[in-house]
């Protein structure tokens, strides 16, 4: 790893960055097009939405870890409940989805309810700038992240909207579980584990 790509907690200083990373990073994803279809508009929209998640829910009750070029919130099992977005933040997020607010709250509850039961690490959001893709940053977050889980003995989940990073996640030991589509006609959400490795 290059000082560039080499992991580090995120902080509350961070938020700009790292909203303009993933905001740049799911600018194609097929689950935040769906939930910002504007083309214009999406840009903006996707930097208010990971700002709120960042600073409002993983920032305080998950590992949020950055390089200089991408990003990752992780979830660890005991903070699973407190993750859960509170009443002021999901009136946020409803503003800043606007009339897709109802899509959004349909895929959560789907989510929920198809979630897994045992104990496990939960991955919420790794995304590399597109212009540092190949370089090693969002491989670095996902080692990070699944060295922590890995020690903890624990199983690591995810959910991809978008079917050309399944390679990806697969080359790192996770497997695909089964494949849903987005309530209200939304694009299709592929649920993958990977088994803790001794």
């Amino acid at each position: 790893m290059t000082p560039t790509n080499t992991p580090k907690p995120a902080t509350i200083d961070d938020a700009d960055l790292i909203s303009r990373i993933l905001a740049d990073a799911f600018d194609d994803d097929p689950m935040m097009r769906w939930f910002f279809p504007g083309e214009t508009s999406r840009e903006t929209g996707l930097r208010r939405y990971f700002t709120t998640l960042f600073t409002r829910q993983y920032l305080r009750h998950g590992v949020c870890e950055r390089t200089d070029s991408a990003a990752a919130f992780w979830v660890a099992p005991e903070g699973q409940d407190k993750a859960v977005p509170d009443a002021e933040t999901v009136a946020e997020l409803t503003d800043i989805l606007g009339d897709r607010a109802p899509l959004f709250r349909a895929a959560v509850e789907a989510a929920v309810e198809h979630g897994p039961k045992e104990p496990h690490w939960y991955l919420a959001v790794v995304g590399a700038d597109p212009a540092a893709r190949g370089q090693g940053h969002g491989a670095a977050l996902l080692r990070s992240g699944l060295a922590r889980a890995d020690a903890a003995g624990m199983p690591v989940y995810l959910e991809s909207s978008k079917p050309d990073n399944l390679p990806f996640y697969q080359h790192f030991g996770f497997e695909v579980l089964g494949e849903d589509a987005l309530p209200g006609g939304g694009p299709t959400l592929w649920a993958m584990r990977r088994a803790p490795r001794v």
